[in-house]
């Protein structure tokens, strides 16, 4: 049975359908970060237009905010990088994602599991609230605090709630 989770913003509220029987590590660990509060007050620290919005991670101040573990790749699902769909955001080891999450703004298929090899795991999908992600999209960026792509203004995530 799918979850639901709204992610509230200072820009508008995004409404995720989570995919647990299909990516059940990374939507329990997902899940539980928000009912424990923990993406209250991080932002979305990197926005690319015309590829996607990242968040989860850092707060206003822009310090990193480490998540309590890592979640192996669920890649290999047959879920893909489409618009619209959200997925963690990892470093070169597949099994390095924690806390951040990231919104596909067009498809990308370069992001998917392929020939093999691990790709983004992508838990879940917008719902409601793709004018938000848009609005998110087309902010102005730039370079501060060694980040490139960060809103002028912060993009606050003030909760992510799961809808019972």
């Amino acid at each position: 049975m799918d979850i639901t989770a709204i992610i509230e913003t200072s820009k508008g509220n995004i409404n995720l359908t989570l995919f647990p029987h299909k990516t059940p590590v990374t939507v329990a660990n997902f899940v539980n970060l928000a009912q424990k509060g923990f993406y209250d007050g991080l932002n979305f620290h990197r926005v690319i237009a015309n590829f996607m919005i990242q968040g989860g991670g850092y707060n206003q101040q822009m310090r990193y905010i480490p998540g309590p573990k890592k979640v192996p790749n669920e890649s290999f699902n047959g879920v893909k990088n489409a618009k619209g769909c959200v997925a963690m955001a990892r470093l070169s080891d597949p099994d390095s994602a924690d806390t951040q999450f990231f919104i596909n703004v067009k498809d990308n298929p370069h992001l998917d599991a392929s020939g093999g090899q691990p790709g983004y795991t992508v838990f879940g999908c917008v719902s409601a609230g793709a004018e938000v992600v848009d609005s998110i999209e087309l902010v102005n960026t730039h370079l501060s605090h060694g980040h490139s792509a960060l809103p002028e203004e912060p993009i606050i995530i003030t909760s992510i709630q799961r809808v019972e």
